[in-house]
């Protein structure tokens, strides 16, 4: 079943791929976290963003207002300057940090978060290697 922006639930979770093509995941909603979350899980792995983050990297991507490179990257490495990884740890960004909840598993933000962005109508992924 394909996924549509209508699913995103713990029952019926999006069924996506990374922008690479190369790995499936699934993720969801829960609004009922404090704060609401973005539920990834990537084989075993349970990943968490705080779920304004949909709405941040939206706003940020229209006031950019052109193409700009995803950078995902381990927590443990550096994002690189002017990537989506990069905004999403920057102090600068609306929550002034990290928007991944669990330390040691935070990064990786632009692997996972732009396909439910895209899944959603909020933005344009390229699909590349």
């Amino acid at each position: 079943m394909a996924s549509t922006p209508d699913t995103g639930t713990r029952l019926s979770p999006w069924v996506l791929q990374t922008p690479s093509l190369q790995s499936e995941f699934t993720a969801f909603r829960d609004e009922t976290a404090d704060p609401p979350v973005l539920v990834v899980q990537v084989g075993k792995t349970e990943l968490k963003y705080q779920l304004r983050c949909l709405d941040d990297l939206h706003a940020m991507l229209k006031a950019h207002g052109d193409w700009m490179p995803l950078g995902s990257a381990d927590e443990q490495k550096p994002a690189a300057e002017g990537t989506v990884e990069a905004w999403a740890r920057s102090p600068e960004n609306p929550v002034g940090g990290w928007y991944g909840l669990k330390k040691g598993l935070r990064g990786r933000f632009a692997n996972y978060v732009p396909p439910v962005m895209e899944i959603l109508g909020l933005a344009e992924v390229e699909h590349n290697a």
